[in-house]
């Protein structure tokens, strides 16, 4: 146990740190504020996914009901395919997504004319800004049965033309597809910073060595920005039940139910368009659960494995 005395000196050198850079930390003054107030105090509300929530009653005064809704959402004829279908595309885009975005940052580093390091990062990083709403509007003049590009190169060449977004066979590759398009430039913002702060004497003294440029990448780019990727990848984990909401409920139609339908769809529409809250705050507290035992899981790997670790 910690003696008075030394709890005392602790403090007051404490207080004298925060006093002597007060200016600094009432910068975090906002960000907490935000936090407390739409993360943290909302958290109390979250207590209906144990309840039989009537708006009426309000909160506190609808009645227990305990796990209900956890085991209505996993004894659900869907459970089963939507998390299929939300780890796949969670999967899919982290696996896919991650060494594009890492070889794109690589190429630009390594790139010696600024005008076309400039170019290329203002092309790749402007879908990101898009909606995708717009996205859906650009890949229906791509992929349209009737008129998209990509339909009258393949009428043109002899072939029947594709329902590339209501076909469940093309879904999935379309959606992953249009999520590298949307994000890959976006991505590669941390790993260009992690490049640009690797000391330059390392690829001085090995093009002294004679290294070639391939070697200089192999031992020295990739290794500095592999905290990033770990770091990165850790985060991708505790979110793999977030496949992305936006994106799928835009492209998804009935059509492709089977292959697009993910568990924040299937919440939208039977817990918000039903009016059933308590499910969905429910089905919200097993996706919380669910990634930060994976965060954690991730995170003792990462941690004996690469000696690299988020906390």
């Amino acid at each position: 146990m910690v003696p008075t005395d030394a709890l005392s000196i602790r403090f007051k050198r404490l207080a004298r740190a925060m006093w002597k850079h007060r200016w600094l930390y009432l910068l975090l003054i906002p960000p907490l504020a935000y936090y407390v107030i739409f993360r943290y105090i909302p958290i109390y509300n979250a207590q209906i996914a144990f309840k039989d929530f009537r708006p009426l009653l309000g909160v506190e005064a609808s009645p227990w009901i305990g796990f209900q809704h956890f085991e209505t959402f996993f004894n659900s004829f869907y459970f089963s395919q939507l998390l299929v279908n939300t780890v796949f595309f969670s999967t899919a885009k982290l696996i896919l997504g991650l060494p594009i975005a890492i070889v794109l940052a690589i190429a630009i580093h390594e790139s010696r004319f600024m005008f076309f390091r400039s170019l290329v990062q203002t092309i790749t990083y402007l879908p990101h800004f898009i909606s995708w709403v717009i996205m859906f509007g650009l890949m229906l003049s791509l992929f349209s049965p009737g008129n998209g590009m990509i339909n009258e190169a393949i009428k043109a060449a002899g072939g029947q033309p594709i329902s590339f977004l209501t076909s469940p066979d093309w879904f999935r590759q379309i959606v992953i597809g249009s999520d590298i398009w949307k994000e890959t430039g976006w991505s590669t913002i941390l790993y260009l910073a992690a490049l640009l702060g690797i000391n330059p004497d390392l690829y001085e003294a090995a093009e002294v060595d004679g290294a070639s440029r391939w070697r200089r990448i192999w031992h020295i780019s990739i290794p500095g920005i592999v905290p990033v990727i770990v770091l990165i990848t850790l985060l991708r984990i505790g979110n793999i039940l977030d496949a992305g909401f936006g994106q799928l409920f835009v492209l998804y139609s009935v059509p492709v139910y089977s292959v697009g339908d993910i568990i924040d769809t299937w919440v939208y529409r039977s817990g918000i368009l039903d009016f059933q809250f308590s499910l969905a705050t429910a089905v919200g507290l097993f996706k919380g659960v669910f990634g930060l035992i994976l965060i954690v899981t991730a995170n003792r790997a990462a941690k004996r494995m690469a000696n690299q670790s988020l906390f």
